[in-house]
């Protein structure tokens, strides 16, 4: 007779069969992802490619160099780089340390709780308020015809234009990207500052540590790398703008978006590969700002952990 009891153990010990259905599953896990990879597919990698292999090709298709020379060779797209690197570095520095300040003001000036909400609230709208409702509403305020300009000529008989004031100069360019790269800074650096531990203060005062010897070897060491990406990331930020400057000032000012925009809309300098040529150098500046911005922020983070 055969022993139930083994015959049994025998086949509890043996691996059951795989289930034909539970071997095969749907990655399900990137679905939530998946339209985020779709769409950074369709529009930024692909366009990104397009414009980079264009960048290198004649009006016929071949490869050629002279795309990438004419970048340096021609003084018009030369200038047009500088004073493209001009307005974004000096609106990235002015808005920095404005916003800064308005950081330090709103975390540990201490101001009432209201004001830091209400101060984030805005800084949040105005820095996604660009383009053509930026550029219209400085023209709205203080265009040759503007509410402000006329109270000052009207009631303070104060011309501002008639003292050498413009807007369509490369200095009332940056004082238009300062509405929004001031409230970017806020938002980004308010983190940083909040990261700051109570202890470090609290140690440095038992320490015999001044308020300045607090600052200078402390704070300022702390978010001096979140400080630096965040200016990297609003030279960035301003240097690709092209809505806000060509809604303000059109083809007056000779900046490298509007030099793009020329390029491959334009009637007269039409030439799409140039242009392709223009939009690699501007993915060159952009790409490396961002890298050391994601260097620096990576510093920062290990002291704000």
């Amino acid at each position: 007779m055969t022993d139930l009891s083994l015959s049994n153990q025998t086949m509890a010990a043996k691996p059951a069969p795989p289930n034909a259905a539970a071997a095969f599953r749907l990655p399900t896990q990137w679905i939530g992802v998946a339209p985020f990879f779709i769409f950074a597919l369709m529009f930024l990698i692909l366009p990104t490619l397009y414009l980079v292999v264009g960048a290198f090709q004649g009006r016929e298709g071949q490869f050629t160099l002279d795309n990438i020379l004419q970048l340096v060779s021609d003084p018009s797209i030369s200038n047009s780089y500088w004073v493209s690197i001009k307005i974004s570095f000096w609106s990235a520095i002015l808005g920095a340390f404005a916003g800064l300040a308005i950081a330090i003001a709103i975390v540990r000036g201490g101001l009432p709780g209201w004001t830091r909400s209400a101060t984030l609230t805005f800084s949040g709208v105005a820095s996604n308020f660009a383009g053509l409702p930026l550029a219209f509403a400085f023209i709205a305020t203080l265009g040759r015809v503007g509410i402000v300009t006329t109270l000052l000529r009207d009631v303070l008989n104060i011309n501002i234009y008639a003292m050498g004031f413009n807007f369509l100069t490369t200095s009332g360019l940056i004082a238009v990207y300062l509405f929004f790269q001031i409230p970017l800074m806020v938002v980004i650096i308010v983190p940083a500052i909040d990261g700051l531990k109570k202890e470090w203060g609290e140690a440095a005062a038992t320490l015999g540590a001044t308020q300045w010897q607090y600052w200078r070897m402390v704070v300022i060491p702390v978010i001096w790398p979140s400080f630096l990406g965040t200016v990297i990331l609003l030279f960035a930020n301003a240097f690709g703008a092209i809505a806000t400057a060509y809604a303000f000032a059109g083809p007056a000012l000779n900046i490298v978006p509007i030099k793009l925009y020329s390029q491959i809309n334009g009637d007269v300098l039409h030439n799409p590969q140039l242009g392709y040529a223009i939009a690699f150098g501007m993915i060159v500046i952009t790409g490396l700002a961002n890298v050391f911005y994601i260097w620096f922020r990576t510093r920062s983070e290990r002291w704000l952990k």
